[in-house]
């Protein structure tokens, strides 16, 4: 939650028009828990003249606005706005990976895939149609952000994406743990955000595990190939800890599944026996890598395995870990909850899910003041803050600042 400083800070600056929040139905849950947080955020802790023609519509109990995208039994869709959104600082909330959602077509039944979400999201842009203020795309899990450079005759998806809603009147575009932020170079003049959750990850292993001693001595950060090298620097650099990363040896002779099979992991680091070890990568598709990965860990002589991980997509299921963690290779998984999570996944003991409702509402907040989010986007300090106070007091000491 914002400090007292920044809570000053948003205070000095106008909104740039009334907030207006669409969620989609893939994002359902965690938009509702982002909208109760604004709601709070404004009638608790902000400290502002509300009656100010200028704060017009800003204490709420909501700020969700309806869109609804009905589809014909055909399977195509259309999108309505049955309240205007004329003059709002709308922001838009989608999760391309929720497959949870069904529709018939021609009387089959459908999951929708990330086109099928990307479709509805152009749905509701056009049904705008330029009436609001501002329009910002919150988008999670950035949509075929692994198809974001061209090797050989290949398409450009994500870059393409972008273009397209830069074209179609999109200002500001909100994504977490982009695989490759450079992307962000198609459309050059569009304000593209890519935000990191170290600050989560931290405080969910705090919260779910215990005897935790989080320094150089006890925890190493490993990254499980070169591609992540990048996080797990600035996380190891952050709580003050040691690296180490995994070369993925592949065959480059084919392609199974679209990807060049993994030949063997290939380990660069220094010893890791009795240790605690941090695995941070940006997801977790099938899992079979970072199940791989992990073993190698325990066989190394780590002491806990613990594996980080923005976006927990098990496209394989949940078998495969499950067998992993009887057999010891890992002690916990902790995912967010920016895109959609298996209700079995919830219910496993191996399992923590990071919370960003909160995190999100604070950036919400702060686009609609168009104020800096520099403490916001590198919450460095607060890391350290809390990390002393739990390494120096304990999980009961630094209680009230985790929860």
């Amino acid at each position: 939650m914002p400090g007292t400083e920044l809570h000053e800070q948003l205070e000095r600056q106008i909104p740039i028009a009334p907030l207006g929040l669409i969620i989609t139905p893939s994002a359902q849950d965690l938009g509702n828990r982002i909208d109760t947080w604004i709601a709070t955020f404004r009638m608790t802790d902000h400290n502002i003249a509300k009656q100010d023609p200028a704060f017009r519509d800003y204490v709420r109990s909501t700020y969700e606005l309806p869109a609804p995208c009905p589809r014909f039994g055909t399977g195509e869709a259309k999108a309505l706005l049955p309240e205007s959104v004329r003059g709002y600082d709308l922001m838009i909330l989608t999760d391309v990976c929720n497959y949870s959602l069904t529709y018939k077509m021609n009387g089959f039944i459908n999951h929708m895939s990330p086109d099928d979400h990307f479709q509805d999201l152009k749905r509701i842009i056009s049904a705008v149609n330029g009436k609001a203020r501002r329009l910002t795309v919150i988008m999670p899990f950035l949509y075929e952000g692994r198809q974001h450079k061209r090797s050989g005759r290949e398409s450009l998806d994500c870059a393409m994406m972008l273009k397209e809603l830069h074209d179609m009147g999109v200002s500001n575009f909100i994504t977490f743990d982009a695989h490759d932020p450079r992307v962000q170079s198609v459309a050059p003049l569009s304000n593209f955000d890519n935000f990191l959750p170290p600050y989560q990850f931290l405080r969910t292993l705090m919260l779910s595990t215990s005897d935790l001693t989080i320094d150089k001595e006890h925890i190493t950060v490993i990254s499980p190939d070169e591609g992540a090298m990048e996080r797990a620097i600035y996380f190891a650099s952050v709580i003050g800890a040691d690296t180490g990363m995994f070369y993925k040896r592949r065959d480059y002779s084919k392609i199974v599944g679209g990807k060049n099979p993994i030949v063997a992991h290939e380990f660069l680091g220094s010893d890791i026996r009795g240790r605690d070890v941090i695995v941070i990568d940006d997801m977790i598709s099938s899992g079979g890598s970072m199940l791989d990965t992990s073993k190698q860990l325990k066989e190394r002589g780590a002491r806990r395995v613990f594996i980080c991980c923005t976006f927990g997509l098990f496209t394989d299921g949940l078998d495969a870990f499950d067998s992993a963690y009887e057999n010891g290779w890992f002690d916990k998984v902790v995912t967010t909850n920016l895109t959609y999570l298996n209700p079995e996944l919830k219910e496993r003991k191996w399992f923590a899910a990071a919370d960003m409702s909160k995190y999100l509402a604070t950036i919400i907040d702060y686009f609609n003041h168009d104020a800096s989010i520099s403490n916001v986007t590198t919450p460095t300090d607060k890391i350290h803050e809390i990390l002393d106070k739990y390494n120096r007091e304990g999980f009961q000491g630094a209680k009230v600042d985790l929860l």
